[in-house]
């Protein structure tokens, strides 16, 4: 049963990743990682930000204690000129433990300072790393853009793409029915010329009707030449005389309206 439920998870993962693989786009993988990268960049800025806000707040921290131990100073020094060496003593104790307090400030000072200079140095060097990851991302995915329209094209040309392959397989059949329906009307026909179908209508007529009626219609045609051969050859000298005796007494028409005197009137 353990064999079978791994078997099962192995096919699972193998389908999982090959659906994954095809919905993958490239571009948008770059474009997410670029994100990504603009947020930690982002991150350290602010990091940067936060050191330099406490090195500031430090450093104020510390003026107002180097204030505050001149002012007790001068305090010692009055008091002293007044005869008040208790007081001097005090002022100077103050003085004391305000100068420890100044050491442990400068010590985190400094401490934050370097820490600043290290996170600046490394924000920089990220603002190079995108930068340039940006540029090759986007000649990456101009790349692939172009890689996939001229696989397209070619598909397109080869007649291999999903969509030209639709077309050739409907152009395809088209023409297996165009050729089927030919050889079918074909058939027809010489079934009907051979006499082995009858057709309804009595329109078709087989092949030795058709000889006969054309050997019938030849010899009609020959019969009516023969005749009109007898006719011209019988009837030509008559003709002839006829149309000559009608073009002299034409001739003789034309020509006596001439001849006829005129009387003029007196």
């Amino acid at each position: 049963m353990s064999g079978v439920m791994k078997r099962m998870g192995m096919i699972f993962r193998a389908k999982a990743n090959k659906a994954l693989d095809r919905a993958e786009d490239p571009r948008e993988t770059l474009d997410y990682s670029y994100q990504k990268q603009l947020e930690l960049l982002q991150k350290v800025r602010r990091g940067v930000a936060d050191v330099a806000t406490s090195r500031k707040r430090l450093e104020l921290q510390l003026n107002q204690l180097q204030s505050q131990s001149t002012k007790l100073e001068d305090q010692g020094r009055k008091a002293l000129a007044l005869g008040r060496e208790d007081l001097a003593r005090e002022a100077l104790s103050r003085r004391a433990a305000l100068q420890q307090q100044v050491t442990d400030l400068e010590t985190q000072h400094a401490t934050l300072q370097g820490e600043e200079e290290k996170l600046t140095l490394a924000a920089q060097r990220l603002q190079a790393k995108v930068d340039a990851f940006r540029t090759k991302k986007e000649t990456i995915k101009a790349t692939y853009t172009a890689a996939q329209a001229q696989t397209r094209i070619g598909e397109a040309f080869s007649g291999i793409s999903e969509e030209m392959g639709d077309v050739g397989l409907a152009i395809q059949r088209a023409e297996d029915k165009t050729a089927q329906l030919q050889a079918r009307a074909g058939a027809i026909d010489e079934l009907l010329a051979s006499g082995a179908l009858e057709d309804p209508s009595g329109m078709h007529k087989d092949d030795l009707q058709a000889e006969l009626d054309r050997l019938s219609g030849g010899t009609d045609v020959e019969l009516e030449l023969q005749r009109m051969k007898a006719e011209l050859a019988g009837g030509g000298s008559s003709a002839g005389q006829q149309a000559l005796e009608g073009g002299t007494s034409q001739q003789q028409s034309q020509q006596q309206p001439q001849d006829t005197p005129r009387f003029d009137k007196q």
